[in-house]
């Protein structure tokens, strides 16, 4: 997998809503009612990383998610994390 220049994502990430680009990864966070909410949409979202082979860095503390997309082995940011960011945005939309 190819890593992407910063222009290619800068100008990804415009269309990639609630996400940003810093420390060499696409980062955002979502806040939920309550745990188990939060805990339904990451049991949806680890499908979906096993589907795709693609797997975040994520933290929960109670009713928050934060999500840290970056492909190790292409050391940055490749066309699968914006996959995944998109497919993400997809089941949060539902879940909210």
């Amino acid at each position: 997998m190819k890593k992407l220049s910063n222009r290619e994502i800068e100008q990804r990430i415009e269309n990639l809503t609630d996400w940003d680009f810093y420390d060499n990864a696409l980062h955002t966070d979502f806040e939920f009612d309550n745990f188990k909410d939060c805990m339904s949409a990451m049991n949806r979202i680890a499908f979906e990383c096993e589907a795709l082979n693609h797997h975040p860095e994520w933290t929960n503390i109670y009713n928050t998610l934060d999500i840290s997309l970056t492909t190790h082995d292409a050391d940055g940011v490749t066309e699968l994390d914006f996959k995944l960011a998109e497919a993400i945005n997809r089941i949060v939309e539902v879940e909210e």
